[in-house]
């Protein structure tokens, strides 16, 4: 495909099977389209009424005909769905290894922050062959965070967080645009992914300005705003304790049990009353206009570190 006019080239994992699919579906579209024109192009032709009087004949229908054209674009349409499904779902799956970077949409720009700390601005900076998982937020409006070589894409919601990933399978420079129309300077909101042998990135992030990682940074936030006070280790504090919570059950106060993901963790900070842990009073204050997206990725960062202690082995019983 990187020799067809007007069409990107294919440079990631799962661009060669969304193409494939997305052939398929205009093959199918076309194929019918042209069918059913020509159908009623021959059939008015033969079958028009030749003089004033003339009747047609009646017609009684064939189960075969009626089975024919029922059965074979269910055939082609289940094809559709469980293909289209196999492509949602393993995109929709980043691999537990995959490299975690932050995306703050703003207009009119690309805000991205490397685990290390590095930042950039409308430039993204990847390994070649390694999975790359970006979350991604917005401080406006919505946006839509889109990379057409990897094939991939999706919108930068104001109030959540949304996550896409990918594996480069090229080096070079590759476009990055914001495919939703998002204010008067929409169409300059672009940027660029340059993919990097692992040598060469590693040399890159070495020459980067990062004093911190994204975790430090998120830990450095949660002593400043003073969190540290009331969500400690050792669940001896007004708040609930924090180590493990992220991508474990927790049961809120109206008796739900939900799972402590990215937005959950997020509602948590900017509105602490939303969806109140069971057995904590509610007197967290609310961060909302406080903390920017990026400080909320960074907390989000930090709060993902904090693994619970495993438990040590149990005291052997005493010999009676």
């Amino acid at each position: 495909m990187s020799n067809m006019p007007l069409f990107p080239v294919s440079a990631s994992t799962i661009s060669g099977e969304i193409d494939m699919l997305y052939f398929f579906l205009l093959a199918v579209s076309v194929f019918f389209a042209v069918v059913i024109a020509a159908a009623v192009v021959i059939f008015s032709v033969l079958f028009r009424q030749k003089h004033p009087g003339e009747v047609g004949a009646e017609i009684h229908g064939s189960l075969v005909l009626e089975l024919t054209w029922t059965l074979i674009p269910l055939a082609l349409t289940l094809v559709m769905f469980v293909w289209g499904a196999k492509i949602f779902f393993f995109v929709s799956r980043p691999p537990a290894d995959a490299m975690d970077m932050t995306v703050v949409g703003k207009q009119w720009m690309w805000k991205v922050q490397h685990p290390e700390g590095v930042r950039e601005i409308n430039e993204m900076h990847v390994p070649i062959g390694r999975p790359v998982r970006l979350t991604i937020g917005s401080e406006d409006v919505i946006h839509d965070y889109s990379i057409p070589a990897f094939r991939v894409k999706i919108d930068a919601v104001p109030g959540k967080l949304t996550t896409m990933w990918f594996t480069a399978t090229q080096t070079g420079s590759f476009h990055i645009f914001c495919s939703q129309y998002c204010g008067t300077k929409h169409a300059g909101m672009v940027g660029t992914v340059i993919v990097m042998t692992q040598p060469d990135y590693e040399a890159w992030l070495a020459g980067g300005r990062a004093s911190a990682t994204t975790a430090q940074s998120g830990e450095k936030l949660f002593t400043d705003l003073s969190c540290i006070t009331c969500h400690k280790n050792d669940s001896s504090g007004r708040g609930p304790s924090l180590l493990g919570v992220f991508g474990n059950p927790v049961k809120l106060a109206d008796g739900r049990t939900i799972v402590a993901d990215e937005n959950y963790l997020r509602e948590s900070i900017v509105n602490s009353q939303a969806r109140r842990v069971a057995g904590f009073e509610p007197i967290m204050p609310v961060f909302q206009g406080m903390v920017s997206e990026e400080n909320l990725l960074q907390l989000i960062a930090y709060i993902k570190t904090l693994k619970a202690e495993p438990a040590g082995p149990a005291a052997p019983e005493a010999i009676k």
